[in-house]
C-alpha cells in the first residue's frame, strides 16, 4: 500500500471516528445541527427551485459518464494519448469513489433523514442508506480529477460549481444530511489523489 493510500484511509477512518464514535452527547449535537439545517431548507422550498434542484441532482450521471467518455472520444479523434490517459484517470477516480461509497454505506447504515426524523419531509423518498452521499462523492471525484488533469480556471470553476450544485441539491431535496454531503465530497476528492499516477 502506497503512502498516499495509507494516508487517505487513515483520514477516512478518522472521519468515521469523529462522526460516529464520539460521545453520544456530541454526536447528538451534530445530529441536531443536521436536522435543523434540513428543516430550514425544506421550509424555504419553492416549486421553481425544487424543479431546478431535481434537474441538477439527475445530472450527476451525465457528468460522471459524459466527461470521461468525451475525453476518450476527443483523444481518439485527435490521436491525443494524454487526453485518453486523462479520460482513464477521471473514470477510475469516479469508479473508485463510487465503490468506496457503496462499501461505506453498507458498513455505517445511517438512515435517510426522513426516516430518522419524521419532521423532515423529502421531495421524493430515496432508497438505500444515507452516509455518505453517493451523488456528492462521484460528482466531486469527477470534478477534482478533471481539474487536476486540466488545471485551468475555465475547467476548475464550472467543474466545482456543478459538483457543489449536485451536492446541495441532495440536501435541498431532503435525501441527505449535510454531514453525508461533506463526507461524500471528502471521499470524492480523496479518490482522485489515490489514483494520481494515472494523470498525465
Amino acid at each position: 500500500m502506497t503512502p498516499v493510500l495509507k494516508t487517505y484511509f487513515f483520514c477516512l477512518l478518522l472521519l468515521f471516528i469523529l462522526l460516529f464514535s464520539i460521545p453520544s452527547r456530541a454526536q447528538s449535537g451534530l445530529q441536531q445541527l443536521d436536522d435543523r439545517i434540513m428543516i430550514d431548507l425544506q421550509n424555504h422550498r419553492t416549486p421553481e427551485q425544487t424543479g431546478v434542484f431535481m434537474f441538477l441532482s439527475r445530472t450527476h450521471l451525465y457528468g460522471d459518464i459524459g466527461v470521461p467518455v468525451g475525453l476518450l472520444a476527443a483523444g481518439v479523434i485527435s490521436n491525443d494519448k494524454q487526453m485518453r490517459q486523462n479520460s482513464l484517470y477521471v473514470a477510475s477516480s469516479t469508479l473508485l469513489s463510487s465503490g468506496l461509497t457503496f462499501l461505506i454505506k453498507h458498513i455505517v447504515k445511517r438512515p435517510r433523514p426522513f426516516i430518522q426524523n419524521i419532521n423532515i419531509v423529502p421531495v421524493y423518498r430515496a432508497g438505500s442508506t444515507s452516509f455518505p452521499s453517493g451523488h456528492t462523492s462521484s460528482s466531486f471525484a469527477t470534478a477534482t480529477a478533471l481539474s487536476r488533469a486540466y488545471p485551468k480556471w475555465y475547467v476548475i470553476a464550472p467543474a466545482f460549481l456543478w459538483a457543489g450544485s449536485v451536492s446541495y441539491s441532495r440536501m435541498y431535496l431532503g435525501v441527505h444530511y449535510p454531514t453525508d454531503v461533506a463526507a461524500g465530497a471528502a471521499l470524492g476528492v480523496g479518490s482522485t489523489f489515490i489514483l494520481q499516477s494515472l494523470k498525465k
